[in-house]
């Protein structure tokens, strides 16, 4: 037989489970109290820092570096003639323009292209999105000195969750550079096409505004000939005309050329000189309300 308890024995016995039991869900509890005072300290302490985001697509580099030369007295277009944003100064019409290229970060595809833009004007940006540092980036001191030697200037946009991007010149094209800075290389510079460089300054004053994002693709750009053609189509609402008549009521200088040559398929020639619109022409003034209502001289 075994040996029996004694009623004290059992009775100290009783009294520890108790108090083990007890005590444990004290302990738990402490340490969710504990765990949940720091979250909340941490979340304070984010909110209190305006750290920056991850953008997702280039196109959101446009608007800040379209404010940033427009403060410095720029008129800014998007898309024009293949390059992401070009820039002149309405004082100096004989100045070369400014070509930006975009992109959300910095590669080898965008330093090709503006390479390419340095045929165009020797004044070329690229304009890159600001990331976290990790191992396999580049310093920016790096790409600044790349930059250089390339004969572009670089552009750094900063973008927070709550306060508006900043954009930060690291370096200019060599024709930037002011006097008291430190020189920097001098590429020997590029052969710039005058004939291209000329058709990019007459794209840029022909268009009515700037109805284009930068860095925006698969969607039909606003041009200057587009601009003329969607003139052209707005007048034909009120039904089939005479070539003429539409050109004077457009505005348009090459409105016989635009119906004839019928680009977009927007018109249709129902007898000798007198024009009408298509279904996609109907289809085209819809689309494009909000241009045409921004179109200066247009009635509506």
């Amino acid at each position: 037989m075994g040996k029996s308890t004694s009623p004290s024995t059992r009775a100290k016995k009783t009294k520890q489970a108790a108090r083990s039991q007890s005590a444990a869900p004290i302990r738990s509890d402490s340490i969710a109290a504990e765990l949940e005072q720091q979250q909340e300290t941490k979340e304070t302490r984010e909110k209190q820092v305006d750290s920056s985001r991850v953008i997702h697509k280039e196109s959101e580099l446009y608007s800040p570096i379209k404010t940033y030369f427009e403060a410095i007295g720029y008129h800014v277009r998007g898309e024009v003639r293949h390059c992401d944003m070009v820039a002149i100064r309405p004082d100096a019409p004989e100045a070369e323009p400014i070509i930006i290229e975009l992109k959300s970060s910095f590669n080898v595809t965008l330093l090709l292209q503006a390479l390419d833009r340095l045929k165009l004007s020797s004044t070329v940006y690229v304009a890159v999105a600001k990331k976290k540092a990790t191992r396999s980036s580049h310093p920016v001191s790096g790409l600044r000195q790349l930059c250089e030697r390339l004969g572009l200037g670089f552009l750094l946009v900063t973008f927070y969750k709550r306060k508006a991007p900043f954009v930060e010149a690291i370096c200019h094209p060599p024709g930037w550079v002011e006097q008291e800075e430190k020189a920097v290389y001098n590429p020997k510079p590029v052969r710039t096409s005058k004939t291209r460089a000329a058709r990019l300054v007459r794209e840029f004053h022909a268009r009515s505004g700037d109805y284009n994002v930068g860095g925006t693709t698969k969607q039909p750009l606003v041009t200057a000939y587009r601009e003329k053609a969607l003139r052209v189509a707005n007048v034909l609402q009120e039904g089939p005309l005479r070539a003429a008549v539409v050109r004077s009521r457009a505005g348009v200088g090459d409105a016989a050329s635009i119906l004839q040559k019928n680009y977009y398929g927007w018109f249709e020639r129902q007898s000798r000189g007198i024009y009408a619109l298509t279904s996609e022409g109907t289809a085209a003034i819809a689309q494009y309300a909000n241009i045409l209502a921004q179109l200066p001289g247009l009635s509506p």
